[in-house]
């Protein structure tokens, strides 16, 4: 009588781990988020403050001063330093130029300049299909320029990158005026205004824009045109 043969063990499947991909950051993280933006405007709150009630020189050290501490604060924190390095040369190259005029109101002469001309580029960019808040989109995110074959897409881009280049011109506009008229409190107080608050409508026009020219891209392979 023969012993019933015992069944070979059935080797178990090694294990394996798959790598869960890393979650891209979405545009306004890599800006720096919204502490980025709030923290960029302490140094101009800071001018704003100091210069009438202490003078100029004492206003510059003041806000090169706070734009340092800033910087090192997100530094400790392992923040996003990039926004935090162009915010102390922002305020570097303002107070220099504030320094060189021996004026208050020079200390805002980059900004209103930088607005005409960031303007003018974004406007330019929708003129020849290439909307900048769409390139640099798919520059820090790696996800290709294919979407510029696409109408729907395209327009998303186009509707934020206009918004930014009319809220840049209003600046120009208005501040230019005031810095023709040496009204240097009513400037900053401008400045002010016309900065952070309408930066964030701008910026949650661009994220509506942006979520809708992805959802017009997911739902037809990307890059085929469109009729509209």
């Amino acid at each position: 009588m023969t012993q019933p043969s015992t069944p070979e063990p059935v080797p178990l499947p090694e294990h394996t781990t798959t790598g869960v991909p890393a979650r891209t950051p979405t545009l306004l993280e890599q800006m720096g988020g919204v502490g980025g933006m709030v923290s960029s405007a302490i140094p101009l709150v800071v001018f704003v403050v100091v210069n009438p009630l202490a003078g100029l020189q004492p206003a510059i050290w003041a806000s090169l001063g706070v734009a340092v501490a800033v910087g090192v604060w997100r530094l400790v924190r392992r923040e996003p330093v990039g926004p935090a390095v162009s915010g102390i040369l922002g305020v570097a190259v303002c107070a220099v130029i504030a320094y060189r005029t021996g004026e208050a109101r020079g200390f805002y002469l980059y900004g209103i300049w930088y607005s005409l001309v960031a303007g003018l580029a974004l406007l330019v960019s929708v003129a020849v299909r290439r909307p900048l808040v769409g390139v640099l989109w798919s520059a820090l995110n790696g996800s290709g320029f294919s979407w510029r074959t696409d109408r729907r897409v395209r327009l998303g881009f186009d509707v934020a990158t206009l918004v930014w280049a009319v809220l840049l011109l209003a600046r120009f506009g208005v501040q230019h005026r005031l810095y023709q008229n040496q009204e240097t409190g009513a400037l900053g107080v401008v400045r002010l205004v016309m900065g952070l608050p309408l930066t964030a409508v701008a910026a949650l026009v661009t994220i509506w824009a942006i979520r809708r020219a992805m959802r017009s891209a997911s739902s037809r392979p990307l890059g085929q045109a469109t009729s509209s």
